[in-house]
């Protein structure tokens, strides 16, 4: 074997280890956050809010959500800012470490009937930790897996790191749906609590993986030419705050849709239709593992067609099946729920796997753990984490018609990013194929 075979080979190896790794943590650290967002659907408003009409006390667990994702931008900056200056490995090992404590603690924390005001104070103050922490992961984990290996292959780096979503979803609802099958008054008593408590040996685990990461050779170059520089958020809004904004906008219904599926659609299918907890859990479930299995195929078929393109295409197709899905949902039957929430899982979560790497390409290295996680928190605090709290709010005041509406605006808010990023970076299948010749 000649050496620059052996050389290409160890970077491959050493590119499937970051790859792995950070889906790993990845998925851990969604577990956390994903938790938060079925237990806000399905048990806050009783113990937290418990003198408040159902209505109330739903749109109050929603809010306390959304407290978690108003601190992922300044997570992203404060963690951006050292993992653009020191390195992308120390900073993933203090995001999972914030996640960790905080999950647990949530899990231990007493209700209003003991505490009284205290309990959602303390809430809110624990999700806020938690946004703090995954506002700085993503984007790390992101840098780690697409910049390792070669470069064409950034975009099939992310699809690693968006993996960890369905990933941290699947162990999310699988647990919830065995301590749904408790009696309604153990479940709100202690039941809910199980999912947050079991998140400390998982954290283990990703603190193991994390300690034996390696920084990417683009990132040691840098640091080894002293090309870093001294505050990366000030050089990207002066060079980069087209590309920012654009990444906002490209990030939106790729966020927001996690938080509609796994927490509205689960709030509105067992409250407004009446389904059992526990199946509408098993359909989530079901959707969960189509959103993984699938993503890793979408990616080769955008590495294909280009990225841009397929990523248009597939939000395209996720706005005409909004309604679709919620006639298949409204009909209250479990089959059709599945297969309406599958559909929108397959359009939505095709876009989704190529994300990650699309940002990461929109960035220079200097910036771009700061440029990836701003962009992309800053659109999980102005349009994830408001989801919920909108499509319940356009729900009691207009009926899911005005939540179909408000959804397929967010689509078309994503396509002006998609777009828009594409053309600003000058991100194009040409440039694409292009990168594939220079690297085989």
């Amino acid at each position: 074997m000649s050496a620059p075979t052996r050389v290409i080979d160890q970077r491959e190896r050493q590119a499937r280890k970051a790859r792995v790794a950070a889906f790993l943590g990845t998925a851990v650290e969604w577990y956390d956050f994903f938790i938060y967002g079925t237990a806000a659907a399905i048990a806050f408003g009783p113990v937290f809010f418990p003198n408040a009409d159902a209505g109330t006390a739903l749109l109050l667990s929603f809010a306390t959500f959304w407290a978690g994702f108003l601190a992922r931008p300044i997570g992203g900056i404060v963690f951006g800012h050292f993992g653009d200056r020191i390195g992308r490995k120390q900073t993933l090992v203090a995001t999972l470490l914030i996640m960790g404590v905080s999950t647990f603690a949530i899990g231990l924390l007493p209700g209003a009937d003991a505490i009284g005001v205290a309990a959602p104070i303390l809430l809110v103050a624990f999700r806020a930790l938690q946004g703090f922490a995954v506002g700085g992961e993503w984007g790390g984990a992101v840098l780690l897996a697409s910049e390792a290996g070669a470069k064409s292959r950034a975009i099939r780096g992310g699809m690693f790191v968006q993996q960890g979503s369905p990933a941290g979803n699947i162990l999310a609802t699988a647990v919830f749906a065995l301590v749904s099958l408790l009696p309604g008054d153990q479940f709100i008593a202690w039941g809910w609590r199980v999912p947050f408590l079991l998140s400390a040996l998982l954290v283990i685990i990703g603190l193991v993986i994390r300690t034996r990461l390696e920084e990417s050779e683009e990132f040691t170059r840098t640091q080894e030419q002293r090309a870093h520089v001294k505050v990366p958020i000030a050089e990207l809004f002066r060079r980069h705050w087209k590309a920012v904004v654009a990444a906002v906008l490209a990030s939106a219904i790729g966020i927001g849709m996690a938080y509609f599926i796994s927490s509205f659609m689960l709030a509105y299918a067992t409250s407004t239709l009446g389904v059992p907890r526990s199946v509408m859990l098993n359909v989530l479930l079901v959707v969960a593992i189509v959103q993984f299995v699938w993503q890793p195929l979408a990616t080769r078929i955008a590495e294909r067609v280009g990225t841009a393109r397929f990523m248009t295409w597939t939000l395209v197709a996720q706005a005409l099946l909004v309604f679709p899905m919620f006639w298949l949902v409204n009909t209250g039957d479990v089959v059709a729920i599945t297969a309406g929430l599958g559909l929108s899982m397959i359009a939505g979560s095709g876009y989704y796997a190529v994300l990650a790497g699309f940002l990461a390409q929109a960035f220079p290295v200097e910036v771009r753990y700061t440029g990836v996680s701003f962009a992309y928190q800053a659109s999980s605090t102005l349009i994830g984490g408001t989801t919920p709290l909108i499509a319940q709010a356009f729900l009691n005041s207009a009926g899911w018609g005005g939540v179909a509406g408000f959804n397929i605006a967010l689509v078309v808010l994503t396509i002006v990013g998609v777009v828009g990023l594409a053309a600003i970076t000058g991100f194009t299948a040409a440039k694409e194929r292009e990168q594939r010749a220079a690297d085989a």
